[in-house]
């Protein structure tokens, strides 16, 4: 099943389009982002989508201080791109000041990893690492399930504008480093493909 995209009045300035996207009874289970000014909502991701990243997240438990979170559903809000992203994993400092309890300001963050799923894929490849990156999170990793070469886990870093760059790509079955605070190797032989 693929993502529907909502039609937003252009003229929406970014608070209406927040305001919208909380008080919206959306699809119970459905994931609902802001990508580039439009409303997506998605279905719950799959399986085998879900057991790479309960993977990766069991593996960063061992890694991240006692004051960071690892999070599957928190939104991140990048008003400069446009953008209410739900990472499928999100490590960030847990605050008790945040203003809302909706979202949190993306330049929180520390990681941010994505899984490809079929339908949506491009999102993850090119929209969303650039507001991640344009936002200054320090690391994306993307797990690609459907790349062009076949699944690959690419993590990027040393975000400029709205650009990474690439520090390490492997294929699944390969080990893949989280560089500090992480230092951490993550086995992608772990992970199911396809």
């Amino acid at each position: 099943m693929s993502a529907l995209t909502i039609s937003q009045d252009p003229e929406q300035t970014w608070d209406e389009l927040v305001r919208f996207w909380e008080e919206t009874d959306w699809p119970e289970g459905s994931k609902v982002e802001i990508i580039e000014g439009i409303v997506t909502v998605s279905p719950a991701p799959a399986y085998r989508h879900n057991v790479i990243a309960e993977r990766i997240q069991r593996r960063l438990y061992s890694v991240v201080p006692e004051h960071w979170g690892i999070f599957q559903t928190l939104a991140i809000a990048v008003p400069s791109r446009l953008g209410m992203l739900i990472p499928d994993i999100l490590v960030a400092p847990v605050r008790d000041d945040m203003a809302t309890d909706t979202h949190i300001p993306a330049a929180l963050a520390e990681l941010a990893v994505e899984v490809t799923s079929r339908s949506n894929a491009r999102h993850d490849r090119v929209s969303k690492p650039a507001a991640y990156a344009a936002a200054g999170i320090p690391l994306y990793l993307l797990v690609d399930r459907w790349g062009a070469e076949g699944p690959t886990a690419t993590l990027y870093g040393e975000p400029k504008g709205d650009v990474y760059r690439p520090l390490s790509t492997v294929k699944f079955g390969e080990t893949l480093m989280l560089p500090a605070p992480f230092d951490l190797a993550i086995d992608t032989s772990e992970f199911p493909e396809t």
